[in-house]
């Protein structure tokens, strides 16, 4: 007979919410959140959800080799994954080509992260951390990095939200019109490293989808504005992180499978209310 452990409700769980370590979560999950549902918006427009897949992957031996080596988990992820934007950039833009660089380099980089993490067994906890994301352990150096991150995710995406809108839309229009698509393309991996780099961190490498992706397509199924949609994505994701830290909180569970499941039951809903002409 397996002994499972008891879920029981925590009668403090309003103090708890109010500790210094949940304000940090709080503030990290919105952060990561507004960066998230913006970059995913386009994510979903060019069609390039395995790529944000495959950065979260390539984040993965950045994680690892930083704990190894003694530096910042972020530092780490940062140049590997800002590394990997710029090797798949240069891939092209064709979708076969590009496809088939990504999932090369996502095979190397998961690869390599194993290899990491074997010799970094002594620090097995943090490379769990990496996978599955642990919100709540978020240092006050990571929360500045975040802030950092999200200012320079929203100026690149102000500065270039028509260009980039334009070719996610239409590409080859975009580029028979003289717009570089390649180098845009380029500028959008590189946020979406940024971002992913705060995102493995909130909901690990293997559910990085939760925040990058569903947000957006669930926006996506409810209204077809540019600009609407994007909101809404930011929007969707910072309602499913605040819900899962609350209730995580109530029930003293990790926040991870509480944001997930509420990304997901979003975009279920979503799915079924949405117009049946869209």
């Amino acid at each position: 007979m397996i002994d499972l452990p008891a879920v029981s409700f925590q009668e403090n769980w309003l103090e708890v919410l109010n500790a210094d370590f949940m304000r940090k979560a709080f503030m990290a999950g919105i952060v990561t959140a507004v960066a998230s549902g913006a970059i995913g918006y386009f994510v979903i427009l060019r069609q390039q959800a395995f790529a944000s897949h495959a950065l979260a992957h390539i984040g993965f031996p950045g994680a690892t080799a930083a704990i190894l080596i003694g530096i910042p988990i972020t530092l780490g992820m940062v140049t590997f994954t800002v590394v990997g934007a710029i090797a798949m950039a240069l891939a092209g833009n064709r979708l076969n080509d590009r496809d088939i660089a990504t999932g090369t380099i996502l095979a190397f980089a998961t690869g390599l992260g194993l290899f990491f993490s074997n010799i970094a067994s002594t620090a097995a906890a943090n490379v769990t951390n990496v996978l599955f994301g642990n919100l709540v352990a978020v240092t006050t150096s990571q929360l500045i990095s975040f802030a950092v991150f999200l200012c320079l995710i929203l100026l690149i995406i102000a500065v270039c939200y028509r260009p980039l809108l334009f070719t996610s839309i239409s590409p080859e229009v975009a580029q028979a019109r003289g717009l570089h698509t390649g180098r845009l393309n380029l500028v959008f991996l590189v946020t979406l490293a940024l971002t992913i780099t705060m995102a493995v961190q909130t909901v690990g490498v293997l559910l990085v989808f939760a925040l990058i992706v569903t947000p957006p397509a669930t926006a996506l199924l409810l209204t077809a504005r540019p600009l609407p949609a994007l909101f809404l994505s930011i929007a969707i994701g910072t309602l499913a992180v605040i819900g899962g830290l609350v209730v995580s909180t109530m029930f003293n569970l990790p926040p991870t499978f509480f944001i997930v499941s509420i990304t997901t039951l979003l975009w279920i809903i979503a799915t079924i209310a949405r117009p049946q002409n869209a």
